[in-house]
């Protein structure tokens, strides 16, 4: 699936740690919090950026932090702020192509703790949606 959606290369968190590989990455995007800190930005190429979009805690951010003043690698997390012009930008992005939203699941509202439980597990392929 990620290879369709334009990814080089796919690897599976859970039979393979990439920061143990000795490849270095231009970009890391970890969108659920599984990458290991330390590892990742150690398998960083200069200039490289991590990118995390999950929530951090307070140690990381601090050596993010860090890291970013002291070194060409640039750690980045946090969420976006959903404002009128990220929106805007967001929609812009979905209408040219160049973003797919890929749906794994949808429940019902009445069924939310089943979609939690579901996410919760960590083996989703893209987003859950709960239908109001």
């Amino acid at each position: 699936m990620l290879q369709s959606l334009g990814a080089d290369k796919v690897i599976d968190y859970s039979k393979e740690d990439f920061s143990k590989s000795g490849d270095n990455y231009d970009i890391i995007l970890d969108t659920v919090g599984k990458s290991p800190f330390k590892g990742s930005v150690r398998s960083l190429k200069k200039n490289g950026k991590y990118i995390r979009v999950v929530h951090m805690a307070l140690g990381p951010i601090l050596k993010g932090i860090w890291i970013s003043m002291t070194s060409s690698k640039k750690v980045i997390g946090g969420q976006i702020k959903e404002t009128a012009e990220n929106m805007v930008f967001l929609n812009g992005l979905i209408e040219s192509g160049k973003l797919k939203a890929v749906i794994d699941r949808t429940y019902p509202f009445e069924q939310i703790i089943d979609a939690h439980t579901y996410v919760e597990k960590g083996h989703k392929k893209g987003n859950v949606v709960i239908t109001v």
